[in-house]
């Protein structure tokens, strides 16, 4: 079953494990979600359980959504999202999900939002080489070749120019390293999407072997 929790991405550092290797690692911060909804199969058409995470002012929030935590006994949430196959029997609605449910060792995927970084060219968004630079090339940072001239059209799928990052990724079998109840922290082994104080998704691995 399905296990995840919301958190934000504080930022990266090292630990060192106790052979004396370092790890590099990112710190999320997971304070307590809230379970809001409990989705079935009767009522919805498929089984979720649905996590808030973080507070935000009741001046901010809308009567449908003041509504909808109510049930759960809870405050508006600035963050809400759904954990699809979770075990439904393992929680109630209000009830909190906090980092405990992961434990070290753990493989895990993480969702979030990538840096954005505006119009750029194939060479910085695709990872193309550029042509010679040395007088009379004519040719340096372009896309290239448009295509054969039998269908007098640009294929779709073509390696342009556009805007790059602002979507969503998912970075999948990464190990988690510690477990800081205390503080609330998940100390994840190697990076993950987006820059830091963004949201993230972190759930149970669904490739790990």
């Amino acid at each position: 079953m399905t296990k995840g929790i919301l958190g934000r991405k504080i930022g990266m550092t090292q630990v060192f494990a106790e052979n004396g290797d370092l790890i590099p690692v990112t710190v999320v911060e997971a304070t307590p979600n809230v379970v809001l909804q409990k989705k079935s199969v009767d009522t919805d058409g498929y089984e979720a359980i649905q996590l808030g995470f973080e507070d935000k002012r009741e001046k901010l929030s809308n009567k449908p959504a003041k509504g909808h935590v109510a049930k759960a006994n809870t405050a508006p949430k600035r963050f809400i999202r759904e954990i699809r196959d979770a075990d439904l029997a393992e929680y109630e609605v209000g009830q909190e999900v906090n980092v405990e449910i992961f434990a070290e060792g753990d493989v895990v995927d993480v969702t979030g939002v990538t840096k954005g970084k505006g119009f750029q060219g194939v060479i910085k968004r695709h990872g193309q080489s550029r042509g010679p630079m040395s007088h009379g090339s004519r040719y340096h940072r372009r896309p290239g070749s448009m295509g054969p001239v039998a269908p007098n059209r640009v294929f779709k799928q073509k390696k342009l120019p556009g805007q790059m990052g602002g979507t969503v990724v998912t970075i999948q079998n990464l190990t988690i390293v510690k477990v800081d109840v205390e503080r609330n922290l998940l100390l994840v082994k190697g990076n993950i999407p987006g820059s830091k104080k963004a949201l993230v998704t972190v759930k149970t691995a669904i490739k790990a072997k």
